[in-house]
């Protein structure tokens, strides 16, 4: 076993001594299939906290997104997300030529699932924000990849935007039934924005019952 194998278990043991890391599966199994989980953000424990609520098979080929200035920034951040994680980084500075979905698309062509974020950023509000376009891209590239919502509870009590120390509290993952492109009866696809209305929706669905 790597030093990358026992420092993923010790942050999955650690993930769940704080937050529980819990999933629920209610609208699909874990099974071990390429996937795009897609959820809600509002901590930097959000790809975190997902990654230990899979599977250790699911975890072994689902790879989470990271920003490259941020998580390359010094040598144990990009060992971490690098060796342990083995995370899709992206680029938050771009040029007029550069496709943000490119490093998405091809670790999806190499066959590995992703956690995104289609917020694009941190939200300190209860509900998402509107998602941004690249859901849609990928959706429409690879429709043969199930998109799986997910709602992500109590894990901006853990650690707020702003905030760099975590507080132990039971969170939870919820990861609802899967998602496809839509088309129309003439064979056209589902239009871009009601489909990213209908993917926010799907999160939002996920949202445990207040009783």
């Amino acid at each position: 076993m790597t030093s990358a194998d026992l420092m993923g278990q010790l942050l999955a043991f650690i993930a769940r001594l704080i937050t529980g890391a819990q999933g629920h599966w209610r609208g699909c199994a874990p099974k071990a299939e390429q996937r795009i989980y897609f959820a809600n953000h509002q901590s930097h424990l959000d790809w975190v906290l997902i990654w230990a609520a899979l599977p250790k098979e699911l975890r072994v080929r689902t790879r989470p997104i990271a920003a490259r200035d941020y998580w390359t920034s010094s040598p144990f951040k990009q060992w971490l997300t690098t060796e342990v994680f083995n995370a899709v980084y992206v680029s938050r500075q771009r040029t007029d030529d550069q496709d943000p979905l490119e490093p998405l698309v091809e670790a999806l062509s190499n066959g590995d699932s992703l956690v995104i974020f289609p917020e694009g950023t941190r939200s300190n509000k209860g509900d998402p924000l509107p998602f941004k376009s690249g859901l849609f891209h990928l959706a429409k590239q690879f429709p043969q990849v199930p998109l799986v919502p997910a709602w992500i509870d109590n894990v901006q009590r853990v650690m707020p935007k702003g905030e760099v120390v975590p507080v132990p509290i039971l969170c939870t993952v919820t990861f609802g039934e899967p998602l496809r492109l839509g088309t129309a009866d003439d064979g056209s696809l589902e239009d871009k924005s009601e489909f990213l209305v209908r993917a926010r929706q799907a999160v939002l669905d996920q949202r445990p019952l207040v009783v």
